[in-house]
């Protein structure tokens, strides 16, 4: 694949400026926008795949960089979903001008969601397809049952919990503004409407997203065209070769489908 270097666009205002690490490719549509995980960046064994199987196929091909991730600027602890979906869409609406589908991974899946909710307008998303969904993830999957009383009372106390990461050896930050912000983005406990194709991929041995939270999702989607692949010894990462090979047969027949002319 031939390297390209990202640019970057300035998104937000004032003391909330940031800089955001952008790498699209041109190609024909419908094009691709990814989106990444929680503490993930566009350079992940997916994200990269992705990229390989557009540029091969003359896809157009977007992903970026939430701030206080990978090469964009900004502090993760200082962040929330309100600013990485901000970035979201600010990369959608200046690089995505035609049919796009979404691939979002993990958090980049319920930004995903939300993104098509905010720009169902344009008309513009032709497609999803979700990893292991974390739709929610701040309300249902860490304070409501991840987080004991000790963990919540140190947030709700000191504003801020060091959370040992199985990723990484240091410790990620979550703090009280991205547990409280997260609540002004909650949708899995609507009925939810998007006249688009979505295909859900999840690992039946995910610890981190567990299959019940995706298929919660499939439940809130009664009038979509769904569907639900549950890979039965899959973990949350998804990015063994069968793996990632699922993933590029669900966004190709996303891409090739009628139903994403729109």
């Amino acid at each position: 694949m031939t390297a390209h270097e990202p640019q970057f666009i300035d998104v937000g205002i004032g003391e909330n400026l940031r800089k955001i690490a952008v790498l699209d490719v041109p190609g024909t549509a419908p094009g691709l926008l990814w989106l990444s995980g929680f503490k993930s960046d566009m350079t992940g064994t997916k994200a990269e795949a992705l990229g390989e199987w557009a540029q091969k196929n003359g896809h157009r091909c977007t992903r970026f960089d939430y701030s206080g991730h990978g090469s964009s600027g900004g502090v993760f602890e200082n962040a929330c979903v309100s600013d990485w979906l901000e970035e979201a869409s600010a990369v959608f609406d200046r690089f995505c001008d035609g049919p796009t589908v979404l691939v979002g991974s993990s958090m980049g899946g319920w930004i995903a969601l939300l993104l098509a909710l905010k720009r169902r307008e344009t008309a513009k998303v032709a497609g999803m397809v979700l990893i292991a969904p974390a739709t929610d993830f701040t309300e249902e999957l860490m304070w409501k049952h991840r987080f004991n009383d000790k963990i919540r009372e140190t947030i709700q106390r000191d504003g801020r919990w060091e959370a040992p990461s199985e990723y990484s050896e240091d410790p990620y930050v979550i703090t009280q503004r991205l547990i409280e912000d997260g609540r002004k983005h909650l949708i899995l406990d609507q009925l939810l409407r998007f006249g688009l194709p979505i295909t859900i991929l999840q690992g039946a041995r995910d610890v981190d997203v567990p299959w019940q939270h995706a298929e919660r999702l499939v439940r809130a989607l009664p009038d979509d065209d769904v569907v639900f692949s549950l890979v039965p010894d899959g973990d949350h990462r998804l990015s063994r070769p069968q793996d990632i090979d699922l993933l590029l047969r669900s966004v190709e027949t996303l891409a090739s489908s009628n139903s994403t002319e729109r």
